[in-house]
């Protein structure tokens, strides 16, 4: 399988908005193996595979995970069943090929192990692994499979597979720009949208239906259903950027940019739990050694905003929240 990385000569909005899987990746464009490893390796592919598709309710992880998410709400199934290969942002494709990676965030130079267990105190809104138990192993065994046959290409920029960081990092730029203009007609308009084009699936309350994931608030036991607010998604512009891609399932890149910014300004809105990072680890006795310079990081909903220059409450105009 050919893989390589190089600067692509395309527009924005066609970067981001490409279905074309012969244009959007130089060489081959990648597939999942035949066949499992063999022995312990293949058995633990499997263990890493079901963890993903069932983080919330697997015994080696329901402790950890603190919403109603599974890995595979952001890291799509692909046409294979399998997490993580679709090709939209969020790929699993190529992932492992980056690591270690430098990242800017815990300004250390993570492996792909911390990559994964730290998105457990975000996206999952819960408890960051130990590194090297059976769960942590076994998620990083899954992934680097999916990158059978690639080449090595550390990133010395940020940790992510080549196969997103381009359209990641593109992406994320290209929406802060848009959201820093955002005002409350967008709010209102980015609420119409959901209803048109994101209700049927994850719910006009944002409690999600069926297998569609929540993307907002509280059950009736006061259970946060979503990713916080240090997850990626709560990014008014990578949220934007990773939903112009993916969404709607199956027609990802038929949003236009605007669309895209104001239904994650109007979903990054509603009430989600605020970010603590030391809430996410475990007591220092049972965790050992945390690969990060930075040990303290909070968010909210209302500080994610501001970093646009947003005011949220007037935003969502008459709609206050904490």
């Amino acid at each position: 399988m050919k893989f390589t990385t190089r600067a692509y000569s395309l527009t924005l909005i066609g970067l981001l908005s490409l279905t074309s899987c012969s244009t959007l990746f130089a060489g081959d464009t990648p597939t999942t193996p035949k066949a499992y490893p063999d022995g312990e390796v293949g058995k633990m592919v499997k263990l890493g595979e079901e963890i993903l598709l069932h983080t919330n309710t697997h015994p080696l992880t329901k402790e950890m995970v603190g919403n109603k998410l599974q890995c595979i709400s952001c890291h799509l199934k692909g046409s294979d069943g399998k997490p993580g290969t679709s090709l939209g942002i969020g790929t699993f494709f190529g992932t492992a090929t980056s690591f270690p990676a430098y990242s800017k965030r815990e300004k250390t130079v993570q492996t792909l192990q911390d990559r994964i267990n730290n998105c457990f105190m975000r996206s999952m809104n819960g408890k960051r692994p130990i590194i090297d138990t059976e769960a942590s192993v076994a998620m990083a065994t899954y992934v680097t499979w999916l990158s059978t046959g690639m080449k090595i290409q550390q990133n010395p920029k940020m940790p992510c597979s080549p196969l997103n960081s381009d359209r990641w990092m593109h992406g994320a730029k290209h929406f802060a720009k848009i959201q820093k203009k955002a005002t409350h007609e967008n709010y209102v308009n980015g609420q119409k949208l959901y209803e048109s084009k994101c209700a049927a699936c994850h719910g006009g309350n944002g409690a999600g239906i069926g297998a569609f994931p929540p993307l907002w608030g509280q059950n009736d036991k006061s259970e946060w259903l979503a990713y916080n607010t240090g997850a990626g998604m709560s990014k008014l512009n990578k949220g934007a950027a990773w939903v112009q891609s993916n969404m709607p399932l199956g027609q990802g890149g038929t949003l236009k940019d605007q669309e895209a910014a104001d239904i994650m300004l109007y979903v990054d809105a509603q009430p989600r739990a605020d970010f603590d990072l030391k809430k996410g680890l475990y007591p220092e006795d049972k965790m050992g050694y945390y690969n990060s310079n930075v040990h303290e990081e909070k968010h909210s909903v209302r500080s994610n905003f501001k970093q646009f220059g947003l005011d949220v409450d007037k935003i969502r105009g008459d709609h206050k929240i904490k």
